[in-house]
């Protein structure tokens, strides 16, 4: 069976990357710039500024990336590049970068939803083993999503309002920490207790999630306090913060694999980088003999990488788009 070499682009967000995949298994080389030093000033991704930036850096990335594969266009067999969602300036770079290439050297375009590369990094430290269940924590969504074969999504759950990234983000600005704020509050809540009483989110019966409402009683909780003239303890209020919303994620997916019946479970997304999360699934899996994934570090950020590993398995779905393919800022992943 020939080999088949995938070149994947990313821009959904402030991101620039490129990745070739090789049998959506091997990656060859991979290279991300990243703007955050620059976004970083304005306490949150500008999209005027971050698209700006992909001009720039696009065909410097490409480059980079050839140039590590050792390898030359001509060599790559499809072109694939996140459609969405994402900022939609930022994703017309990447767009139009791909449709370019496809077109001049006759090659597939494949389309690849920004949230299934990020499952599907999870491919680039082992197998999925069927059926099995994902959940996505990043900035823009918190879903969990059960898989019965390869390229085959369902979404049994989301976020009914922020995504959990973003409420980690909107609560640390309130703590007066910097950007990016998931980081440093899963840091702080290492080193706190939790002393704070906080509503745990939307605990029913169902998949869906809400944090709005915890981010509220925060926002008020800090106001409280200070109005009195009480100091707030940082780490304990990170600890407490961090503690109902690790409490709800993991309490909905063990539901969900208990009654999806699965045995693997997949954890994507740029929350999945935190140590307070990953601790606890480990705990949990561990009591319940699931086969728990999770990507290193730097898979769990946007990449191009993971969009190739996606992209090798849309394209043995025969996924491919015409060059009227058009970047959607708000996508379902479900196929």
């Amino acid at each position: 069976m020939k080999d088949v070499y995938i070149l994947a682009i990313e821009t959904s967000c402030d991101e620039t990357s490129a990745s070739i995949i090789k049998n959506g298994s091997k990656e060859i080389s991979t290279v991300v710039l990243s703007q955050m030093d620059i976004h970083k000033q304005y306490g949150g991704v500008v999209p005027e500024i971050a698209s700006r930036h992909h001009i720039r850096n696009i065909t410097l990335v490409l480059e980079e990336t050839l140039q590590k594969a050792k390898m030359k266009m001509k060599q790559i067999d499809a072109f694939a590049v996140t459609y969405g969602p994402g900022l939609i300036g930022s994703l017309l770079i990447g767009l139009q970068t791909a449709k370019t290439l496809s077109f001049i050297y006759q090659k597939p375009l494949i389309p690849v939803h920004h949230i299934a590369g990020h499952i599907y990094a999870n491919q680039l430290e082992k197998d999925f083993s069927f059926p099995l269940i994902c959940l996505v924590v990043s900035g823009g969504h918190t879903d969990l999503i059960y898989m019965d074969g390869h390229y085959s999504f369902k979404k049994i759950g989301s976020t009914l309002d922020d995504a959990v990234g973003e409420s980690y983000d909107k609560v640390a600005r309130v703590m007066g920490l910097d950007y990016p704020g998931g980081p440093l509050v899963d840091k702080l809540a290492a080193q706190g207790q939790d002393t704070y009483d906080l509503p745990m989110p939307l605990d029913d019966d169902t998949y869906n999630f809400s944090f709005s409402g915890l981010k509220s009683a925060v926002v008020n909780l800090v106001h409280n306090e200070k109005q009195i003239g009480n100091d707030i303890v940082v780490e304990n209020l990170a600890c407490s913060f961090q503690n109902r919303v690790i409490d709800i994620l993991v309490k909905k997916t063990m539901q969900a694999i208990k009654e999806y019946k699965v045995k693997q479970l997949l954890v994507s997304g740029g929350v999945a980088a935190n140590r307070g999360l990953r601790e606890r699934l480990k705990e949990e899996c561990k009591k319940h003999q699931i086969d728990l994934v999770i990507p290193r570090i730097n898979y769990c950020t946007d990449n191009a990488a993971m969009i190739g590993v996606a992209a090798y398995y849309a394209y043995q779905r025969d996924i491919i788009a015409d060059l009227t393919l058009d970047s959607k800022a708000v996508t379902n992943i479900e196929l």
